[in-house]
């Protein structure tokens, strides 16, 4: 069994065409951001994501197009997010629906970073990594973890250094004192629901061509 191959009938087209929408993207968000310098702190970091998905693609580790179409929502909310700025996003519809009094856009692209769950239990179950069902579950999950922790620790950094209207954009607290907290419960309950996805229709599709 070849680990590193696309998996059978998935059509090969498909990360290419999120790929050249994410570039369209990032080039018409570029142009007059809210803030600049908000604009490159959050873009980097998911630019930089963007190379390695295309850097494993190109060495052959290729992932089932579910996976790519989940991974590139973070990728599309936050490029849009740094364009904005996340409080700032046109958001109305939904938290009128919900009744939320603050945007609540950030919080759903933090939910959207556990979707990056879904790849990374693919990629063990497929090259038989973590054999324990109960661990191969249970990594992915503290892997997001880690992340939203980190992340959060990143925000509060450039934060306190960057200051005035930049920080307080990029920290994006909108005033709650707990929003640290609830964004990486967010994160981690987005994993969560990438797990049960994988547990429903990613595990059929662990061999491959």
């Amino acid at each position: 069994m070849n680990n590193t191959a696309t998996p059978a009938s998935q059509p090969s087209w498909f990360p290419t065409l999120l790929l050249a929408v994410y570039l369209i993207e990032f080039v018409a968000l570029g142009i007059s951001p809210a803030e600049r310098g908000t604009w490159w702190a959050e873009n980097i970091p998911i630019f930089l994501i963007v190379v390695a998905l295309v850097v494993l693609y190109l060495r052959g580790v290729r992932f089932s197009n579910l996976a790519y179409a989940l991974m590139s929502v973070l990728l599309f909310m936050h490029t849009i997010g740094g364009h904005y700025t996340f409080e700032k996003v046109p958001f109305d519809w939904f938290n009128n629906l919900f009744g939320f009094k603050r945007n609540m856009y950030d919080r759903v692209a933090h939910f959207t970073v556990g979707f990056y769950a879904y790849p990374i239990i693919e990629l063990t179950d497929r090259n038989g990594t973590i054999r324990n069902r109960f661990i191969s579950y249970l990594f992915p999950l503290c892997v997001i973890g880690t992340v939203a922790m980190s992340y959060e620790l990143i925000e509060w950094v450039y934060a306190a250094t960057a200051g005035g209207e930049a920080g307080a954009a990029f920290l994006g607290s909108q005033g709650d004192i707990w929003d640290a907290q609830k964004d990486m419960l967010a994160d981690t309950s987005g994993a969560l629901f990438a797990l049960l996805l994988y547990a429903f229709f990613g595990r059929g599709r662990r061999e491959v061509a």
